[in-house]
This record gives structure tokens, C-alpha cells and sequence, in this order.
């Protein structure tokens, strides 16, 4: 994926504090638009590639029209493995069982894990690798081609693969040289990418809106479709005019790893290509967004969040479903307005109470630190007191009210407060090496460098050598200190 490289299956998912400034904006329910459900499909790049390819595969009764996949791989390439995902699914460093990959998928079918794979006979795959991408090499789509070709008819695929660009979407007028891989993974080949996947997906369509465009992007809350899972509080909807009137395509958008929006701002969002299409072309493209709590900001296409990852059941294919079957249905969501004077008070070195003004017609709350969801069941008064802190940190808290159906609203602006810091009392306290603490599960590595769990602390290299005393101040919550 962009810069990708993964570190230990099971200890990435707390790889970062989620980023809370930009979350914080009141997003809105994602809207029932009453679209097409014949006319969904998926794209995307690298982990979002593998992830739009989970996507066709395991719900291909919902995206129909098909997938494009952009320097991706086969279904399950990884078999759950963060060495298989950086080896022979990016490197190719070993072949990848496409055979093997096949059989699953059929087996996976038969059980009901994932829709019957007779529904993609009548789909469209366009598939695209650069010459010059060293980051998922040629010979990883090639197998894809190969594995795609067992289930999709040859005549209903495409396979570019001949221009020199880097690990990156192509367009043919913004980013960087068509030769890089570097942030924003953005490149200029010269060559409208988006174009043609949604060509290939949706037939001839009408010349794209070089001008202003005409319809709608709006922030909404992902947050009644997944908390956590490495997924961020608000994606992302572009809804052309027409389509407010006429019911109209959907296509969901993947961005890669280093891609969401706080790590690129909204250039994968407007800057793609695919929006000028969609202008002209009646659809409708949802942009989900991951946030910094996934490894690297990738979708999870190896395992790092759910040994179920690429089925029907895993957390993060469950949520971007339903937010298709949310924009192709009539109803849903909650119009209830944001919450207001939202506020902290009461900090301790674990906890802070968060208080806000009651919304009309609201059956409960839900509040949210970081853009994740903190309490477990509906909050039924105005307040609420968040454990686990860390000591002398700083954090955002955002609230939604709840209708009678148990729909979040839109969210409110965010309130900050700092912990108090630690008095030495309290908590439970463990000293060991940093890689002890990450085989206790009390830490993670990334990059050779070691964290603590629940407060992201860095505890210096991932080693037996560096010794590290964590106290837990909350469940899974460590920080660096003594008891």
C-alpha cells in the first residue's frame, strides 16, 4: 500500500491516537437516497485494491456492477498472515496459491461465509498496475487476473498494465510524476484512471464536468456503522444534482494506506478523478475514511483487526456494506440535531465527565472519544464519565444524540479537556522488556519501535533488551510510570 509495511498481525490496531480535530465537525447521518441496488460497484488502491476485491468477492450479491482494483491482489492473499501480505502478496517474494485462494472461496461460498460466486459472472473487473511500482509488483496482479478469471468471464476484464507509474492512482492532470511513490500516492501519467474503471464498469458514459461541479460532498457520520475497527468517525458522500430526484448508481471509493483524510486532507476525496465523472454520469461515490488507530491507515485486508476480516462477517466488510445499503434505501438515519454546550469537568488522572444540553426527541447519546464510541450502551442522561485515561493527556470528546430507532444524529462540536496528572497510587504496574510487554499484549510494535496500548506512548525500541515499567490505568489503558 502507499509506503506500506506491516507489523505484527494482532498488536497494530492501536498503531496510533486517533486524531480528533477534524472528526470533531458536525458530521451528518449518511442519507437514504433510494439508489440503484443493480447499479453498486467498488474501486480502489493498494489496501483499499485488496479490500475492494473482499468487497466484490465476499458481498458480490450487493456490488454487482463489479470492482477496480488499482495495484491490489487476490482474495485472500494474505490467509490472515502479515508475512504472506508483505511477501508473496507484495513482493511476490513467494508465489501466491491462486489455486488454493480459488478453493476457499468456493468452500467459503458453499458455507454461507461469503454471497454465492455464481453472482460475479455477470460483473466487470478493470485492473491496473504501474511498470514502475515496486511497492505491490506486477506479478501480484497478474495472479489476480488469474485468480479473477476462475469466477468473472475473460471477455469482462480489463488489465492495464503498461504505463511506468508508481504505487499510486493515475490521473491525467494532478499529483506528482507518474514515476513516484511518495505521499499523497497521487500521480500525473497523463492517463484518467477513474475514467476508465467506471467506464469499464458502467459502459459508455457522458463527458465528464471539467468545470465546477454541480453536486453535493458531505461529511457523515460512520460512526452508527462501526466504532473503532481502525475506522474513522466521518467519511465522506458526493451526490450529484440529479441524483437528490433520480435514482442513481453507487460506487464506493478505497482509499489506500497514508490516504485518509488526515493524513492527505480531502485530495483523494477531490483530486481522483472519479467526482468529475460521477457529475455527469448520475453516481453517487461514498469516500469511507480509515483513521490513524489503523496500521498505517490501511483498510484491514491481512488481518490486523479480525481473523474474519475478508468475510461477510468481518467488522470493517460489515460497516462499508452497510453504508451501501444505507444510500440504495429510502429510510434511515436520525435527523436530530448535534448536541450543544458540550463540556468537560472533573478530570482525574483516569477519567473526565463530559456534560452537554439535552436534544428534543432524543431517546439517548452516544459519545465518542477520538471519533470511537465509548460507552457500551445508550446514555440515557446528559453526562458521562470516561475511564481508562491516561495521565496529563489531552483529549476530544464529540456526543450524538439518539432517535427511538437508535440512529445517530449528527455529531457536535468537540470539547478537550486534560487528565490531572498521576499521584503514584493506584493501578497495577508491570516491568519488562518491550518485547515481553508486546507478547503480554500490554504494547505494540511498529516500525522497531514499541507502544504502549490504549495511551500510544512510545516506550523506545521493540527489543528484550529496553526494560519499560507500564502501569494500567483502565482495561487495555497503559502508560509509562510506576505504581
Amino acid at each position: 500500500m502507499p509506503a506500506m509495511r506491516l507489523n505484527w498481525k494482532g498488536l497494530a490496531a492501536a498503531a496510533a491516537m486517533t486524531v480528533a480535530a477534524h472528526a470533531a465537525t458536525a458530521a451528518v447521518p449518511l442519507p437514504a437516497l433510494g439508489a440503484n441496488p443493480a447499479e453498486v460497484s467498488v474501486s480502489g488502491l493498494s489496501a483499499g485494491g485488496f479490500a475492494a476485491v473482499q468487497l466484490h468477492v465476499a458481498y458480490s450479491a450487493t456490488f454487482k456492477r463489479g470492482a477496480g482494483v488499482v495495484a491490489g491482489g487476490p482474495y485472500y492473499c494474505a490467509e490472515g498472515s502479515v508475512l504472506n501480505a508483505t511477501g508473496r502478496c507484495m513482493t511476490h517474494s513467494t508465489s501466491i496459491p491462486v489455486s488454493s485462494l480459488v478453493s476457499t472461496t468456493n468452500s467459503w461460498a458453499a458455507s454461507g461465509a461469503i454471497d454465492p460466486v455464481s453472482n460475479m459472472s455477470g460483473s466487470k473487473v478493470y485492473m491496473f498496475s504501474g511498470t514502475s511500482d515496486n511497492t505491490v509488483k506486477q506479478p501480484v496482479m497478474d495472479d489476480l487476473k488469474t485468480y479473477y478469471q476462475s469466477f468473472v468471464p475473460a471477455a469482462n476484464i480489463v488489465y492495464k498494465n503498461n504505463i511506468g507509474a508508481g504505487h499510486a492512482m493515475v490521473t491525467d492532470d494532478y499529483g506528482s510524476a507518474c514515476s513516484t511513490t511518495a505521499a499523497p500516492y497521487i500521480n500525473n501519467c497523463g492517463f484518467d484512471l477513474a475514467g476508465e474503471i467506471l467506464t469499464q464498469l458502467y459502459g459508455p458514459l457522458n463527458p465528464r464536468n471539467n468545470g465546477t461541479l454541480g453536486g453535493t460532498f458531505t461529511e457523515f457520520n460512520q460512526s452508527e456503522f462501526i466504532t473503532g475497527h481502525g475506522v474513522a468517525a466521518t467519511g465522506w458522500i458526493y451526490v450529484p444534482q440529479a441524483c437528490t430526484t433520480t435514482s442513481c448508481r453507487v460506487h464506493l471509493v478505497l482509499h489506500g494506506c497514508k490516504q485518509n483524510y488526515t493524513d492527505v486532507g480531502d485530495q483523494y476525496v477531490k483530486k481522483t478523478g472519479y467526482n468529475r465523472w460521477a457529475d455527469t454520469n448520475n453516481i453517487i461515490l461514498i469516500y469511507p475514511q480509515t483513521s490513524t488507530a489503523a496500521t498505517n491507515s490501511c483498510w484491514d485486508w491481512w488481518g490486523y483487526d479480525n481473523a474474519n476480516y475478508a468475510k461477510k462477517s468481518g467488522p470493517q466488510m460489515v460497516a462499508l456494506k452497510a453504508m451501501v445499503d444505507r444510500v440504495v434505501s429510502t429510510g434511515g438515519g436520525s435527523s436530530l440535531p448535534a448536541p450543544t454546550g458540550v463540556g468537560t469537568s472533573g478530570a482525574t488522572s483516569s477519567s473526565m465527565t463530559i456534560a452537554w444540553t439535552s436534544v428534543s426527541g432524543a431517546s439517548g447519546y452516544n459519545v465518542y472519544r477520538g471519533g470511537s464510541q465509548v460507552n457500551s450502551a445508550a446514555v440515557t442522561g446528559t453526562s458521562y464519565t470516561d475511564t481508562g485515561l491516561a495521565p496529563s493527556t489531552s483529549y476530544s470528546w464529540t456526543v450524538a444524540a439518539l432517535d427511538a430507532n437508535g440512529a445517530a444524529g449528527a455529531m457536535s462540536a468537540a470539547a478537550t479537556g486534560t487528565t490531572s496528572a498521576d499521584n503514584g497510587g493506584g493501578g497495577t504496574c508491570y516491568t519488562a522488556s518491550n518485547y515481553t510487554h508486546t507478547i503480554a499484549g500490554r504494547a505494540y510494535a511498529l516500525w522497531g519501535l514499541t507502544y504502549a496500548y490504549g495511551s500510544g506512548q512510545s516506550m523506545g525500541l521493540w527489543n528484550i533488551y529496553a526494560i519499560t515499567t507500564l502501569k494500567q490505568t483502565g482495561p487495555n489503558y497503559y502508560v509509562i510510570g510506576s505504581c
